[in-house]
C-alpha cells in the first residue's frame, strides 16, 4: 500500500499549483484541514438539519431508465448542495471548490466548465463498492473531490476511500480532517464503517 503526496491547509492556500502538481503526477492528493474547521463545522451542522428534515434522498446507480438502489453497491443518501433546501455553508464550499476548478484550468488546461457536489451519509456497515466516477459514455467528470464531515473519529471505525493508483497499488484515506482530490478515471471504493460516516462528494466536469 503507498501514500499520496499531501498538503497541508496553509501550504495549499500559499500555493495552491501544487495541487496541480500532485495530480500530474500521481493523480491524487490529500490535503488536510481544507477546507477551514469553522466550514466544515458548518456544513456538518447544515448536513444533519437537512437529515432531520428528510432532506437527503437514498442514492442510486446507474443511469437513466437503468438507475435503481442497490443498498450492496452504494449505501449512501444525498443531496445535491445547489439544492434550494442548502444554505450558505454550501454556497461557500461550492464557491471555494469554483476556484480551485479556475485554479486547475489554469495550470492543467483540463476544459473544465463547471462543478458539482452533494452532501453523502452511508449509515455504519454502508460503502460504495469499487468504480471509476468518469461514466463509460461520457468523459464529462474529469476531477473528483471528497471532503470529510466527520468528528472525532478513530482508527478502528472504518469508512476508508480506497484508491487504486495506475500502478495497481492501493492508497486507504480514513474519512476525517480534510479533502482528497484526484482524477475521476482512478478507481476507488468507499469502505464500511462501523458508525454513520458523513462527507460531501464533488466533480469538476467539462461540458
Amino acid at each position: 500500500m503507498s501514500s499520496l503526496p499531501f498538503l497541508n491547509a496553509d501550504a495549499f492556500s500559499a500555493d495552491p499549483s501544487r495541487l496541480a502538481d500532485a495530480l500530474r503526477d500521481r493523480g491524487a492528493c490529500w490535503i488536510a484541514d481544507w477546507p477551514p474547521q469553522p466550514l466544515r463545522d458548518a456544513l456538518r451542522d447544515e448536513l444533519r438539519a437537512l437529515q432531520g428534515r428528510e432532506g437527503l434522498a437514498p442514492a442510486s446507480v446507474g443511469r437513466a431508465g437503468a438507475r435503481a438502489r442497490r443498498d450492496d453497491i452504494r449505501a449512501d443518501s444525498t443531496c445535491w448542495l445547489d439544492d434550494p433546501r442548502c444554505g450558505e455553508p454550501a454556497r461557500d464550499f461550492l464557491m471555494h471548490l469554483g476556484e480551485v476548478r479556475t485554479m486547475l484550468n489554469r495550470t492543467l488546461f483540463l476544459g473544465l466548465h463547471s462543478v458539482e457536489a452533494h452532501y453523502a451519509a452511508y449509515p455504519a456497515g454502508g460503502g460504495y463498492a469499487r468504480h471509476r466516477d468518469r461514466f463509460r459514455d461520457s468523459d464529462a467528470r474529469v476531477v473528483s473531490w471528497v471532503t470529510y464531515l466527520n468528528a472525532d473519529w478513530g482508527n478502528d471505525d472504518g469508512g476508508a476511500l480506497r484508491i487504486w493508483e495506475e500502478d495497481g497499488s492501493t492508497v486507504d484515506l480514513p474519512p476525517v480532517g480534510g479533502s482528497v482530490c484526484f482524477l475521476s478515471e482512478l478507481e476507488h471504493a468507499v469502505l464500511p464503517a462501523h458508525r454513520e460516516r458523513l462527507s460531501i462528494a464533488g466533480w469538476m466536469r467539462r461540458d
